[in-house]
C-alpha cells in the first residue's frame, strides 16, 4: 500500500525544492495538504505523479489537476499574505484551493462543472466557499480579490477576471498555445494591467478561455 505521507513528502522534496519553490509556509502547506483526498477515488495512487491530473469530466469538457511543481510556482508568485482573498478559477476537487486556504488566506472557489463543484465543497467544508459558475465570468460577488490563480491554460487575456482584481491586485495564469505557452503574472494598477512571464509551463486547456477558430476564405 503507499505510504501517501512519504510520497507528499518526495512531492515537496523532489519536485517543488527543485523547481525554483523557495517560500516556507507554502512548502510546508503542500507538505500537509493530503493531495490524494482530492483525486477521484480509483485515482489516489497517481495523486504524486509531476504531471496533470484528470479529476473528473461533465459536458465533454474534462477538469485537469496541475502538476504540483507548476501549481506551486503559481500560487508563489502572487506573493499571497494571511487575510488576502484569492479567487481559485478551475478549482476541479479543491486541491488548490485547499493549499491556499493553508496559507490563511480568504479563498473563493469557482467551478463551472456543477458535479465537481459539489464534489469540492464536501472535500473543503466550511473554510472555502465554493461558487458553481461559468468560469470566465469569475465571482464577482465577492470581489475585489488580492490575486487570482487560474488552474488550467488560458488562450486569451482573461479580461473579465483582471477587472476583480483590487488596485494593485495580481493574477497567475499559464497563457498560450500549446507548447509556447507561458506561465504569466498580470498586476493591476489603477485601470491599467501589465503583465510579465514567469517561465515555461503548459496545462490542459480551460475551454472557457478558448480562442474561437476564425473562418478561412
Amino acid at each position: 500500500m503507499l505510504d501517501y505521507a512519504q510520497a507528499r513528502r518526495l512531492m515537496v522534496d523532489c519536485q517543488l525544492r527543485t523547481f525554483d519553490v523557495t517560500d516556507i509556509a507554502l512548502l510546508d502547506a503542500f507538505d500537509a495538504v493530503p493531495r490524494e483526498r482530492f483525486m477521484p477515488a480509483d485515482r489516489e495512487a497517481f495523486a504524486y505523479i509531476d504531471q496533470p491530473q484528470a479529476v473528473g469530466a461533465e459536458d465533454g469538457e474534462t477538469r485537469f489537476m496541475p502538476a504540483p511543481m507548476v501549481l506551486a510556482r503559481l500560487i508563489q508568485a502572487l506573493a499571497l499574505k494571511p487575510g488576502d482573498r484569492v479567487l481559485d478559477v478551475g478549482t476541479g476537487l479543491g486541491y488548490g484551493a485547499a493549499v491556499l486556504r493553508r496559507l490563511g488566506v480568504e479563498v473563493v472557489a469557482l467551478e463551472s462543472l456543477p458535479g465537481l463543484a459539489a464534489a469540492a465543497r464536501e472535500r473543503l467544508g466550511e473554510g472555502v466557499t465554493v461558487e458553481a459558475g461559468p468560469l470566465e465570468t469569475g465571482a464577482p460577488g465577492h470581489a475585489p480579490y488580492a490575486a487570482i490563480l487560474v488552474e488550467g491554460q488560458v488562450e486569451r487575456r482573461p479580461q473579465a477576471l483582471l477587472d476583480q482584481l483590487a488596485d494593485g491586485g495580481r493574477l497567475a495564469c499559464v497563457q498560450g498555445r500549446g507548447r509556447p505557452a507561458k506561465a504569466t503574472l498580470w498586476v493591476r494598477s489603477g485601470d491599467a494591467f501589465g503583465s510579465r512571464p514567469l517561465f515555461d509551463a503548459t496545462l490542459p486547456p480551460l475551454r472557457a478561455f478558448a480562442v474561437e477558430a476564425g473562418f478561412a476564405f
